[in-house]
């Protein structure tokens, strides 16, 4: 149970980190829009949604002469709700809204960086007004990239989803979105999420190997599938399904339907 307060989210993408570029120069100013829906939202591996749907959408502003950003995002989830009862309040949270910025840009010999911070908002939740664990998590983040391949490292000012004593946890992402036959693009993810404090035991590796492709004669839409996993054990990790106990972090295939513009 625990662990479930690991679980948090930002979106469960299957399509490259890094823009390819275009032939046209692009706007000063860029602004875009995006939508998806997943079967499952996974977040470092984690179910945020007990293995059901979700729907998300998001916006992004980009200065390109400087490459400073700013983005927001949101979906639907169940992971607070599964936390079950804290100080005699049952747990309530059923949006996650997420507000990041920073700066990206080239370092020169074919590197490329990313830094910047990320607030996660969860309207509502109880976890914050019990006055013993707070849902709401500040991560500083910074990725360096070469290619299709990327190494990003977070690390969180906050608690982490409501861990506690665990300010300063750390999450190490290392991967690849590597162009493939029929236009598809294969993504390779391999993490670790360090959790630092009391709940340090429940520090975790999770994984995914995923498919996309997007179909420009349908409006631009991407496919993809992903088999995301963990190395979490069952009864350590667990949701109460209305079907019984589950682990949040069990191997499984995911899909996903998404649009930008």
């Amino acid at each position: 149970m625990k662990k479930l307060i690991l679980a948090a989210a930002v979106a469960a993408s299957f399509v490259s980190s890094f823009a390819h570029a275009e032939d046209a120069p692009k706007p000063d100013n860029e602004f875009t829009f995006n939508a998806a829906v997943v079967s499952d939202y996974r977040y470092r591996g984690l179910t945020q949604t007990r293995f059901d749907p979700a729907l998300q959408v998001g916006a992004d502003y980009t200065n390109n002469p400087t490459g400073l950003y700013l983005g927001t995002w949101a979906t639907n989830i169940k992971w607070i709700k599964d936390a079950g009862t804290i100080a005699g309040q049952s747990t309530k949270g059923n949006i996650e809204w997420d507000i990041y910025g920073g700066k990206r840009g080239d370092i020169g010999g074919g590197f490329t960086y990313d830094v910047g911070g990320l607030y996660y908002y969860y309207p509502g939740n109880t976890l914050a007004n019990s006055g013993v664990k707070n849902a709401n998590t500040f991560e500083l983040y910074g990725q360096v990239g070469y290619g299709p391949g990327y190494f990003k490292y977070s690390q969180s000012l906050t608690n982490l989803f409501g861990a506690v004593n665990s300010k300063y946890s750390q999450y190490y992402d290392l991967g690849a979105n590597i162009d493939s036959y029929f236009g598809t693009v294969v993504g390779l993810h391999l993490g670790h999420q360090s959790v630092h404090g009391s709940t340090a035991q429940f520090s975790y590796n999770d994984w995914k190997i995923g498919v996309s492709k997007t179909f420009e004669d349908l409006a631009g839409i991407t496919l993809g599938v992903a088999y995301v996993g963990t190395d979490l054990k069952d009864g350590v990790s667990t949701t109460p399904a209305s079907n019984g106990l589950k682990n949040v972090g069990r191997n499984g295939v995911v899909f996903s339907l998404s649009k930008t513009f």
